[in-house]
């Protein structure tokens, strides 16, 4: 199947772009003083990236010329990932940082002789899967090298194999998330990773970024799906997986997972696949507040019952509309703050697990809402990226950022991202969610609006540096599913202290001894 491009300038599918509601334009008036003034994006052919050097290496003569790209368009579409500042540079023309060229890999021995020769002509790799990265995984510091190269997986798009005896499926990096449910769903079986950027992520970007999806509950985060998988490195071939669990020292899996790209190219992973559920119902909650709805969904994830999907937005994402992203706009001032519960399952087993959590909610002062919310929730869950863009076109900065923490320190991360992001942004808008929970602790996932007024990236760059700062200091850590990437690189040196950068630059050493893959992203004091 051919793979479509996500729209250059934004999010998704450009068939799907949409214009700002005006229910909300309003509501942005009324809450930032921003006026509605269309502010549309250069023109992808108005773009001229900067001069594509020459790849040494006869790269073509491993994958074949056609699948060695250096037109402008091609490079432009590979340049950077879809962050807010991402997408405010190349929308005002910006392609600073285009790779050289585009290679498209066909088969793990491809893509380790790209790396071979790469290497002996020092030539950069940047890994790329579905190019949705929000915290600068794609935008290494490639400086010194004699070329750079986005080495697109597209291609390796299969599903390998599936073992319905132990249930698990051998899949390809460069499956894009729908089609590898799809090919599951044909045989009876369900991934159930569905993070926000399902629509176009892939598989090797959930293993390369420690992906975590929105029905975490019941699925479990993608690390935690993966039984074994294999890794392309300049160095050689790394495989890892030979039983479930295992006491044969540490476990190198980890190793790779959340590794970005740096250490080498994922060219396939088995997962754990369960059977299609029989049933699906989602419905939503009421508490009067944050505090007592976390309360409450601390409460199911460490005594159970777990739903499959459990969210809970705080007062001002409850209001606002975003909880419900398709009802955006209808602006909700009774007060309280929205839980979404979904239960995925048999049909047997589901009703029992439902009244359960229902007795659970109850009896913490949680107000039963019907099932029209969690429909809601489920109908709009892939949409927020659009509606980003959308207020992109309004004169809007939106952005999102994550964290996560012990319960005993929900509450402490949660005020004091909310007051600097209040203070460094003055008359923005601060919302919040629980959007993943454990038993020890839960994820904090932000999301700011606010007018863009001058020097946008700037500004969300110094915002984002004080967040950072703040959350280290409240004990959070710097990603719970975003990665690390460029963004957080100097934040994530102080969270694994000196001795863990050090454990990282000698693997990073052994197994790419040129620095060649993806230069700045992950490894602190590189770059």
């Amino acid at each position: 199947m051919p793979i479509v491009d996500m729209l250059w300038s934004g999010w998704g599918d450009p068939e799907r772009a949409e214009r700002l509601p005006e229910s909300v334009a309003g509501l942005l008036r009324e809450l930032l003083g921003v006026h509605a003034e269309p502010a549309q994006p250069v023109k992808l052919a108005e773009i001229e990236p900067p001069p594509a050097r020459p790849v040494p290496g006869a790269l073509e003569d491993v994958v074949g010329e056609e699948h060695v790209r250096a037109d402008a368009e091609t490079r432009i579409r590979h340049t950077r990932g879809k962050s807010t500042p991402d997408l405010l540079r190349i929308r005002a023309g910006d392609a600073g940082g285009a790779p050289d060229a585009v290679v498209l890999p066909g088969s793990h021995d491809e893509v380790a002789a790209v790396l071979a020769r790469c290497a002996e002509h020092r030539v950069a790799v940047v890994p790329f899967g579905g190019g949705t990265s929000v915290v600068g995984g794609l935008a290494p510091e490639a400086g010194g090298y004699a070329a750079v190269i986005a080495l697109d997986l597209r291609r390796l798009d299969r599903l390998v194999g599936l073992d319905p005896v132990s249930r698990t499926a051998t899949l390809e990096p460069g499956l894009r998330a729908p089609r590898a449910e799809r090919l599951l769903n044909e045989q009876g079986y369900t991934l159930g990773h569905f993070p926000q950027s399902f629509e176009w992520a892939s598989i090797g970007g959930f293993a390369a970024a420690r992906s975590s999806g929105q029905a975490s509950a019941g699925y479990g985060r993608f690390d935690e799906m993966v039984t074994g998988l294999t890794l392309a490195t300049p160095s050689g071939t790394l495989e890892t997986g030979r039983a479930p669990k295992s006491a044969a020292g540490p476990d190198l899996r980890q190793l790779v997972l959340g590794s970005e790209g740096a250490f080498g190219v994922i060219t396939d992973v088995t997962v754990r696949i369960r059977p299609l559920p029989e049933t699906r119902v989602y419905e939503g909650w009421l508490f009067p507040s944050f505090s007592e709805g976390v309360t409450a969904v601390r409460a199911l994830a460490q005594d159970g019952p777990l739903p499959t999907v459990l969210r809970l937005s705080d007062e001002t994402e409850t209001m606002i509309g975003l909880a419900r992203p398709d009802e955006l706009g209808e602006r909700n001032d009774a007060g309280g703050c929205l839980a979404v519960c979904g239960y995925e399952g048999t049909a047997a087993e589901v009703p029992d697990r439902r009244a359960k959590v229902r007795a659970v909610l109850t009896s913490l002062g949680g107000a039963y809402q019907g099932e029209e919310p969690g429909e809601s929730w489920v109908r709009g869950r892939f949409s927020a990226p659009y509606l980003r863009d959308a207020l992109l076109d309004v004169g809007v900065l939106a952005e999102t950022l994550e964290t996560a923490g012990f319960w005993s320190n929900v509450s402490r991360l949660y005020d004091a991202v909310r007051l600097t992001l209040s203070r460094e942004l003055p008359s923005s808008v601060v919302m919040c969610h629980v959007s993943h929970v454990y038993p020890a602790g839960a994820s904090l996932y932000f999301t700011v609006v606010t007018a863009q007024g001058e020097r946008p990236v700037e500004r969300w760059r110094d915002a984002k540096a004080a967040v950072s700062d703040a959350i280290i200091e409240a004990g959070g850590t710097i990603s719970h599913h975003h990665g690390v990437g460029v963004d957080h690189r100097d934040w994530y040196a102080r969270e694994a202290g000196p001795l863990g950068v050090a454990v990282l630059r000698a693997v990073k050493d052994r197994l790419d001894p040129e620095g060649i893959m993806n230069p700045g992203v992950l490894i602190p004091g590189e770059g």
